[in-house]
Order: C-alpha cells, then sequence, then structure tokens
C-alpha cells in the first residue's frame, strides 16, 4: 500500500518533506513508468529505497553529446546511492515491487536538465517538474539541441 498518492500518469509522485536554503528531503512514490535521464543541476544528493526495488541506469555525458549508458544496477530495500553533482542517470521500479524512495538533496534542485533520447535534446526544466519531459510550456525553461553519436 502507497505512503503517498499515487499518480500513474507520471513515473513518480513526490512528497516534500522538508526544504530550507541548504537541502531539500522528498519521498517518491513509483508508478510503472521509468523516469527520463536527468541530472539534479548544481545539487548532489542521497536516495535511499524505502521499500521495494529501484532499477538506477547511469550515463556518461560529455559537452553537448547525447548522453551513453555506462551500467545498471538494482537497488534493493534499505540501499542508499549517491546521486554526484551533474551526474546523469535514471531510475524506475524494478519488476511489481510498490517502489518507494526517500531523496535528500543539497542544495535544493534547480535547474535540473532532463534528457529526451530519442529527440536528441535536452530540456533544462521548472523547479516544480519532474525527471520526464514537460508537457507544460511554462516547465520547459530551455531546449538544448544534442549531437548524437553520429554527428
Amino acid at each position: 500500500m502507497p505512503l503517498i498518492k499515487e499518480d500513474r500518469s507520471k513515473p513518480y509522485y513526490r512528497k516534500l518533506l522538508y526544504k530550507n536554503e541548504h537541502l531539500e528531503l522528498l519521498v517518491m512514490n513509483w508508478s510503472d513508468l521509468e523516469c527520463a535521464p536527468h541530472d539534479h543541476g548544481h545539487s548532489f544528493g542521497w536516495i535511499q529505497v524505502i521499500n521495494g526495488v529501484s532499477r538506477n541506469t547511469v550515463y556518461k555525458v560529455k559537452g553537448e553529446a547525447l548522453p551513453s549508458e555506462l551500467f545498471t544496477e538494482l537497488k534493493r530495500e534499505g540501499k542508499t546511492f549517491f546521486a554526484p553533482r551533474f551526474g546523469v542517470h535514471k531510475m524506475a521500479e524494478a519488476g511489481n515491487t510498490g517502489l518507494i524512495t526517500l531523496h535528500l538533496y543539497a542544495p535544493p534542485i534547480t535547474g535540473m536538465k532532463v534528457y529526451d533520447l530519442e529527440k536528441c535534446a535536452a530540456c533544462v526544466v521548472s523547479d516544480d517538474c519532474g525527471a520526464w519531459w514537460p508537457d507544460d510550456l511554462r516547465q520547459q525553461v530551455k531546449e538544448i539541441k544534442l549531437k548524437s553519436a553520429a554527428d
């Protein structure tokens, strides 16, 4: 049973638990959709799996090129992993495990970049957007055309 509201139209529903000028703490309840590859702007953080199993894919980014996948790992309940400043990753629930994660970021996330690998583009999103390509044009702060591996 989810601890927080469910939203099956997005990869996750997030609830802000605490925020000040130095950090923010969020809990996320995951659907069966995966989030887009993204960074956390100028923030770094830690993610802990509270329930279920997370599939975390880490990417390498070089300049304005399309991110390339480095590795994928499964993180089970109780495991914590680090999200480095400007590090790019994507997450999803592994199987039907009822994934719930706790996220601590310092400073609070601003200027997050979300990648659309099919469009060969990135988008800096507004602070109220999650790790997905925004449907609402207001949440699209800046769109960036990327170079593909063939370019």
